[in-house]
């Protein structure tokens, strides 16, 4: 299937800013290919807070950012040689993986949200093209695919739960819509729009595939208030000390979502933290062939990222 046009319409264009706002189209030239188009990924890990059940439970947490090339028509990572280059175009890939317990069983969260880094078929840079989440535990699994068509937004969704079991519709698709599975992407300069320091613009927002799963509700339209700082500060994470500048997210009938990103490039995430509870500090980082280092021989480099390989017997 084609992807149809998208125009990702700034709110300075409609007149929704303010008159202090500022956004502009975001661009990736050379110094960001100079970085990302190595071949590796960044994986980053975080200590992780998640919120369940009216407790709050200790986690970890693993974002793994890689730039691929992804198709048009099937709406996944392209193999060499398989589709025409008029159906490819490059994205920034974010696999965010989330694990705690809660009591005696656990919970596998992940989520895959990939934005175009180029304009592609009349949308911007920096524009969704799909996302996909996952949630596993002892009680079940499920999962839901957002896909960005012209005006609209296909969603599908297979649960073990009653009543969600397999749903298939089409959600509205303002032009200047964000997604907050989209927030890290934005946080760090790689989805629209783009805000400039002591600036803030106001957005229609659609809640995230895991608050949609974890209160058993389809995923609505709400709007949201994105701010950058201007000021930049030190703060110590467990990785060590970083000079941040602070991304916001302040979402109506929501949660207001707390970026700290470092202030140089290449942005990376140090801290992330949310009103419901939900938090993480980065523990260690690393930029790795992760897909090629599958051996056995490889169940120690977990450590350069602060974790620890899993012991015998780990669900």
């Amino acid at each position: 299937m084609a992807i149809l046009g998208l125009s990702i319409v700034l709110l300075a264009v409609t007149g929704l800013l303010g008159p202090s706002a500022e956004a502009s189209d975001l661009s990736f030239g050379d110094d960001f290919w100079a970085h990302w188009g190595d071949g590796r990924a960044e994986l980053a890990s975080y200590d992780l807070v998640f919120p369940r059940y009216g407790e709050l439970r200790q986690g970890t947490a693993v974002a793994i950012f890689v730039t691929e090339t992804f198709s048009d028509e099937a709406r996944v990572k392209a193999d060499p040689g398989v589709h025409p280059a008029s159906d490819e175009f490059p994205v920034m890939k974010l696999n965010l993986v989330r694990d705690f317990a809660t009591g005696l069983y656990d919970y596998n969260l992940m989520t895959s949200a990939f934005y175009a880094v180029t304009p592609f078929r009349g949308r911007p840079a920096g524009s969704p093209m799909k996302v996909s989440f996952s949630a596993q535990e002892w009680c079940g699994h499920a999962y839901h695919q957002l896909l960005p068509m012209e005006e609209t937004i296909r969603s599908t969704s297979h649960s073990y739960f009653d009543r969600e079991a397999d749903r298939d519709v089409e959600l509205s698709y303002p032009g200047d819509a964000v997604l907050e599975d989209g927030l890290f992407h934005w946080a760090r300069g790689f989805a629209a729009p783009a805000v400039e320091p002591g600036a803030k613009v106001v957005v229609p927002l659609l809640r995230s595939l895991d608050h949609a799963r974890l209160v058993h509700r389809p995923p609505t339209w709400t709007k949201a208030t994105l701010t950058v700082g201007r000021k930049v500060r030190t703060v110590e994470v467990p990785a060590g000390s970083f000079e941040v500048r602070e991304h916001r997210a302040e979402i109506v009938d929501g949660p207001t979502w707390t970026f700290l990103v470092e202030s140089n490039p290449p942005h990376r995430i140090v801290s992330f933290e949310n009103t419901e509870g939900q938090a993480g500090q980065l523990v260690g980082t690393e930029r790795l062939p992760y897909w090629e280092m599958n051996g056995n021989s490889y169940s120690d480099a977990v450590e350069d990222l602060g974790l620890h390989a899993r012991p015998p017997r780990t669900p």
